[in-house]
């Protein structure tokens, strides 16, 4: 997918399934439900500032942010109001949405929130003609990147909320996560300009997810670094276990491991320059050539699943469910552990090879508010709400990770434990950066497909960075 949506865990291919969860479809209680497969996972989110005091009307697209003043928002006071939402939350991401609804409309009577819920591929492929609607919603959820979010701030469809910003304190984001959903005005520069949309309180992440079980029997440890990581790989490999879970037929998941990668040996500045397209990094500065040629390394030592090319992204994760191998480089929220397998598996966001800074690929389900929406105010306080500590504690409950919120972790699931201490270690060192796939509209196909040829010995490191760098050109000309 050309604008990555944590929700569908980098995988490019919308309908897939949560591994070790059955495809279910369905009607919320208060919720339109259309038909699909169980959405594979919350997005990255991020702990907002509540603020129940002055915020500014928003504004459609413009060069200046809102010069309006602030205005004290009552929502108790604002009379009867009723805001229509439109999202892509299914499964069990939908379940800390629906108990966010209910929170807010028990804390503000006089609100009711009607959620209409489709499938995340139809919201994308739609939103504009959604938002120009004679009816259109209120609320949407949005993709990050040039093909959704950038194109709705260009065509004044949703509202810029600078003003809104600064009101309710978004605008202390860590600019790591800020970036994402800024545009200019124009359209023309993302990870810049005015903020369009915010996150929620739920996170998506990439990392290393290891098996205990296998680990302790081999003579391994839990890596702390790439070294101790490659240690147990060669350990594991020796005592017959494969090292690295891992299939490659489908070319949007097959990335996750290279993007893992880019992250321990790339500069995060120039990682987050290029996605944002500012000019100034070219494919060959950013991490890749290392990440393939690691990458490379594992398959020539036999560290990956045999016969990867014929395996799908979810039946690899079952194997790694069923212990087949000792890790597996996976989107948190992926994984469905059951029963035991809250013991035996964990979690670690591995720190970079140079300066041991922890930077990692991580993302957030953005909400915008449509420029037609009726009581801007009152959306904008509940967009706060969805991104605040009530609602991260509603994410935590359903096995989703939060973002700089403090919250109560299950003492009864370690392994969501160490998921939790992996996102802080990137809170803490403001170490995100966005999915790479958001740099063009085609680089995850361009990327996922480079990723398939080199491990079938039909490319080299050096060719995938030129295709990225060809991509690259190729959509900066066009823009």
């Amino acid at each position: 997918m050309c604008a990555h949506n944590p929700e569908l865990v980098g995988t490019g291919i919308t309908g897939f399934r949560v591994v070790g969860w059955p495809e279910v479809t369905g009607t919320d209680e208060g919720v339109t439900m259309v038909t699909r497969r169980t959405v594979l996972k919350s997005g990255a989110a991020l702990g907002l500032f509540t603020l129940a005091g002055c915020a500014p009307q928003g504004t459609k697209a413009s060069n200046d942010a809102p010069t309006t003043p602030a205005k004290s928002i009552d929502v108790a006071a604002a009379g009867t109001v009723t805001l229509s939402m439109l999202d892509f939350w299914g499964g069990d991401s939908a379940k800390w949405v629906a108990n966010a609804v209910k929170a807010y409309q028990q804390k503000y009577p006089n609100v009711t929130i009607k959620r209409t819920s489709v499938d995340w591929g139809q919201l994308t492929q739609t939103a504009n003609l959604r938002l120009k609607e004679k009816n259109p919603p209120d609320i949407i959820t949005v993709n990050n990147g040039w093909q959704s979010l950038g194109t709705l701030a260009k065509a004044g469809l949703v509202l810029n909320l600078d003003g809104y910003s600064k009101s309710f304190g978004w605008d202390k984001f860590p600019s790591t996560i800020l970036r994402q959903t800024q545009f200019t005005a124009d359209g023309t520069e993302m990870g810049s300009g005015s903020l369009f949309a915010t996150p929620v309180a739920s996170s998506s992440l990439i990392g290393l997810y290891y098996n205990k079980t296998i680990l302790e029997r081999v003579g391994a440890t839990v890596p702390t670094d790439l070294a101790s990581f490659e240690d147990a790989c060669t350990k594991a490999k020796a005592a017959g276990v494969i090292p690295i879970g891992y299939g490659s037929q489908d070319k949007g998941s097959s990335t996750a491991i290279l993007l893992a990668l880019q992250d321990l040996f790339g500069d995060q500045k120039k990682i987050n320059d290029f996605v944002y397209s500012t000019g100034s990094v070219k494919a060959d500065e950013i991490g890749l050539k290392d990440a393939a040629e690691r990458l490379k390394s594992y398959q020539d030592k036999g560290w990956l699943t045999p016969n990867h090319a014929g395996i799908q992204f979810a039946d690899a994760g079952d194997a790694f469910l069923k212990g087949k191998s000792a890790f597996r480089f996976e989107y948190t929220g992926t994984l469905a552990f059951q029963g035991a397998q809250k013991q035996q598996y964990g979690y670690v966001q591995l720190p970079q090879v140079t300066g041991g800074k922890v930077v990692g690929t991580g993302a957030s389900t953005a909400v915008a508010l449509g420029s037609k929406c009726k009581n801007p105010d009152v959306a904008a306080s509940f967009l706060d709400f969805l991104a605040g500590p009530e609602a991260a504690q509603f994410v935590v409950e359903n096995g989703f990770l939060p973002l700089l919120n403090d919250v109560k972790a299950p003492a009864d699931n370690p392994e969501f434990g160490t998921e939790i201490t992996g996102q802080r270690s990137l809170d803490k060192d403001n170490g995100y950066v966005p999915y790479f796939d958001w740099s063009t509209p085609s680089m995850l196909d361009t990327l996922g497909g480079q990723v398939q040829q080199l491990l079938a010995g039909r490319s080299t490191p050096d060719a995938l960075v030129k295709a990225v760098q060809a991509d690259y050109d190729k959509f900066q000309n066009a823009r």
